[in-house]
């Protein structure tokens, strides 16, 4: 007998008991607990938990999920056949750790029900075809590569180019548009941990997020954890409380070199980079959780983020993460330099279904753009060689250097879906060599956005924003 009731409880049920014959810190071996599956939650006698990783033939290596070190000789019973986590509305607008604890010192957080932190992804016959847009706020990202609701979209980029920031901006933008944010941050700084919190403070995001919180001075064991207990908390919003549910894991890399960590330490086999065989499965397991379901017409976007160590998109984590994932966002080093927010590579950059969730105006806007892009792109090219440019040549770099400057946007600028196409058509609509006031736009297309009621008054509203912006004609500029 022990002095833990419950562990007393659970023995005396029948369930499979063990004994603890290995401890390395957080892996502990041990033998017994016959018959038992992998992620089967273990309780030990001292009422730490942990859970089943590895069933090897003669004992099962349990990942240890409580702070004290345990002894050899101390008894472990199954309380679970799977590892499950805390889920519920409460948990909307709250800071939590992955045992559902709350980290934002406002009070304990009552959990509606559990969830399987390693549940299966809804078959196909359960989905629905994607045909709404997420809107992100970023001009960039909604003309070029939007993403739609159900979506797996990811961002890659070398460390400090704005990964962290673009998904930031996502989740700031999800304050009014009815989407749920579970904002998952996987070995993170405190410093880091705090720049999110306060910037969805700012900007009245924080009440529609939920932010699940594993610090790089944590057990790899957590950090290996959160991203799945941050989905399970979603899939509950998103198929029991049929809401639209938007989660970031914050970052894969991170959860990948923690998942590498623990399979050398229980000696698995290393494969390519020393990660085990199993990391795909691990990945492509968790993103394909997402997606949109035909019972309740509600979905579930998931947005990696991953490191691209020197910019090499090659690399083993990045290239399994675009096979996973429907399209991906490249953060460029190149760009990021030159100043330019968010430093998104156009050329290399790609989203698969979002153009599905366009309408058909943004669709024409989109073709509009990259011939616009290419046009500038070669009249730069002519411009290298210091002669005169053509006409049409000097339309299209100036117009391409507009585009530039109004595709250029900081962390804290949003903008909706009709100001986006109000400030583009503004850029299409200018007549040769017509020049507009950047910043003027900016500062007016939301306010210009919500003037208008119908189609009928889009063309209106855009000759009067252009009009507004309108710097110098073609006959007042010199050549």
């Amino acid at each position: 007998m022990s002095d833990n009731k419950h562990f007393d409880q659970l023995v005396a049920n029948g369930n499979p008991v063990g004994e603890v014959v290995g401890v390395d810190r957080w892996l502990v071996r041990v033998h017994g607990l016959n018959p038992a599956n992998v992620y089967a939650l273990i309780m030990f006698e001292d009422g730490s938990k942990g859970f089943i990783h590895q069933v090897l033939e003669d004992q099962a290596i349990v990942l240890h999920l409580g702070t004290k070190t345990l002894s050899i000789g101390m008894m472990a019973v199954m309380q679970h056949s799977e590892l499950l986590a805390k889920v519920g509305k409460d948990f909307i607008g709250r800071v939590v750790s992955i045992t559902g604890d709350p980290l934002d010192g406002k009070g304990p957080i009552a959990s509606d029900a559990i969830w399987p932190v390693f549940s299966e992804a809804p078959p196909l016959f359960g989905r629905q075809l994607l045909d709404q847009q997420l809107t992100s706020g970023v001009l960039l990202v909604d003309a070029l590569f939007p993403v739609a609701r159900g979506q797996r979209m990811a961002i890659l980029g070398d460390s400090k180019s704005g990964k962290s920031a673009l998904a930031m901006q996502l989740a700031m933008n999800q304050h009014d548009t009815g989407v749920i944010t579970v904002y998952v941050l996987i070995a993170k700084r405190r410093a880091d941990i705090d720049t999110l919190l306060r910037r969805l403070e700012s900007a009245k995001a924080m009440d529609r997020t939920i932010v699940v919180v594993a610090t790089m001075l944590e057990s790899l064991v957590v950090n290996y954890l959160a991203p799945y207990v941050g989905c399970a908390i979603a899939e509950y919003l998103w198929q029991k409380c049929d809401q639209d549910v938007l989660i970031i894991y914050d970052d894969l890399t991170s959860h990948a070199q923690a998942h590498r960590e623990i399979a050398l330490m229980s000696g698995t086999s290393p494969g390519r980079d020393s990660y085990p065989g199993d990391m795909f499965y691990a990945h492509s397991s968790l993103l394909e959780r997402a997606g949109r379901l035909a019972s309740n017409h509600k979905s579930l976007t998931s947005i990696p983020i991953v490191l691209t160590p020197g910019g090499d998109i090659t690399a083993y984590l990045p290239t399994n993460l675009m096979s996973i994932t429907d399209g991906q966002w490249i953060m460029d080093m190149g760009v990021f330099r030159d100043m330019f927010r968010p430093a998104i590579n156009v050329g290399l950059s790609v989203t698969r279904v979002g153009s599905r969730g366009q309408s058909d105006r943004q669709k024409q806007q989109a073709a509009q753009v990259q011939h616009l892009i290419a046009a500038y792109v070669q009249a730069q090219e002519y411009a290298h060689f210091a002669s005169e440019l053509a006409l049409q040549a000097q339309d299209d770099l100036t117009r391409g250097q507009m585009l530039y400057k109004l595709f250029n946007q900081k962390p804290d600028e949003s903008y909706t879906l009709l100001a986006q196409q109000l400030m583009l058509d503004v850029i299409f609509k200018l007549n040769e060599r017509e020049l507009i006031d950047i910043a003027i736009l900016k500062k007016s297309a939301n306010e210009a956005a919500g003037q208008i009621q119908s189609d009928a008054d889009f063309d209106k509203v855009s000759g009067d924003l252009k009009s507004k912006c309108l710097v110098k004609s073609s006959l007042e500029r010199a050549v």
